[in-house]
């Protein structure tokens, strides 16, 4: 009789056991909160309702996805924890975050120490150059950003202008690349100003490249609260020189936070900042409506570019599950570098050893802030 209540206690054990053993495992670390929430809210909010979807749908390979979360608030030594924490306590097969630069460097290593697959979210050129095995990235780099707002500029005869960056991760990085590369487009930078992440009020900077002789238009390499004020400055000193920001600030929520002052501001965009303008033959159409009306309807605010960085590194890692045929961290990190003519919302992927982005400039969109919507620029 105790033998019979043991075999059934026991399986009634494995009963219980077994989907949650099942589940696969994926982990995030985000900046949901602090200086970079811009970014990593819309970013923790895409990847939730996405495993919702896909689990709904059926999981993959027949199998549940459980997302372990964190938020690092923009902190790289809490990123660098949580990556830790999510390898060695919750045993993730891969991992996608790194809402900024600094949170993503930090944990680049503990992914290559611990051979696990990671998708960044961050836009700086060397998250994948040099290419390192267990890293990948969705967002467009910073030196990417660059050429496309040079070729503009050029396109429309601006060729001398000056430069105001942020000394953060994603300023200091973004800054490098212009500079290296603006002599190939013919460009000349006549003035070149920095701000730190904490300052209030730019109006010294402005007012420097406003006074110098010969500067035709304003870039300005930064991201979060920074590139708002430096925006609303421009339009208090009454600036008429052409304004252009990164890609860092493509969302609605720069153009709240910056206010009248972002009218005629150009960036290097991605298709779902003017998904309604987008033909039905375009290429990335039927994505990017698709994530627009889900993020739209479940969170209630505007689809951003950073959410869109979110869905493509979950999409991505999830079709590379399917054609790996196996959760396991190697064959995922094999089937995520052999990627090939994956359609995302950030554009279209086509990864190999030596590159672990897969995007051209053809991904980017020129566009335009116009009575406080996105305008896609022909």
């Amino acid at each position: 009789m105790k033998s019979v209540l043991k075999a059934a206690v026991a399986a009634l054990m494995i009963g219980v056991a077994s989907p949650a053993l099942a589940d696969i495992k994926i982990g995030s670390t985000v900046s949901e909160t602090g200086p970079a929430s811009s970014l990593g809210d819309p970013e923790a909010k895409t990847l939730r309702m996405l495993v919702d979807e896909i689990n709904a749908a059926g999981g993959v390979l027949g199998e549940k996805i459980e997302l372990v979360s964190y938020d690092d608030a923009g902190d790289p030594n809490k990123a660098r924890t949580f990556a830790t924490r999510l390898i060695e306590d919750d045993e993730v097969v891969a991992i996608v975050g790194g809402s900024t630069t600094a949170t993503t460097m930090s944990i680049m290593q503990v992914v290559a120490d611990a051979e696990i697959p990671f998708i960044s979210l961050a836009g700086a050129l060397e998250i994948v150059d040099p290419v390192q095995p267990w890293t990948f990235k969705t967002p467009h780099t910073d030196r990417m950003a660059c050429g496309k707002i040079f070729e503009n500029m050029k396109a429309g005869g601006l060729t001398k202008i000056g430069l105001i960056s942020g000394s953060d991760g994603f300023g200091a990085s973004m800054r490098k690349h212009c500079v290296d590369i603006a002599g190939d487009y013919g460009i000349e930078i006549l003035a070149d100003e920095i701000y730190g992440p904490t300052d209030a009020d730019m109006t010294p900077q402005l007012t420097n490249l406003r006074s110098k002789e010969g500067v035709q238009a304003i870039l300005n390499a930064g991201f979060g609260q920074g590139p708002a004020i430096v925006t609303r400055n421009y339009g208090q000193l009454g600036i008429k020189t052409p304004l252009y920001q990164s890609h860092g600030v493509a969302s609605k929520a720069f153009i709240e936070l910056a206010g009248p002052a972002s009218n005629g501001v150009k960036i290097p965009g991605t298709a779902i900042l003017i998904a309604d303008q987008l033909s039905q033959d375009d290429p990335q159409y039927a994505v990017v409506t698709a994530y627009r009306k889900i993020y739209e309807e479940k969170a209630g605010s505007p689809a951003s570019t950073f959410g869109g960085y979110a869905h493509d590194a979950l999409r991505l890692l999830v079709d590379a599950i399917n054609r790996a045929g196996a959760a396991e961290p190697q064959a995922i990190r094999d089937a995520i570098e052999q990627t090939k003519g994956f359609v995302g919302v950030t554009g279209a992927f086509n990864m190999s050893a030596t590159d672990h982005l897969g995007l051209d400039l053809s991904a980017f969109r020129m566009l335009e802030i116009k009575d406080g919507n996105w305008v896609l620029l022909q």
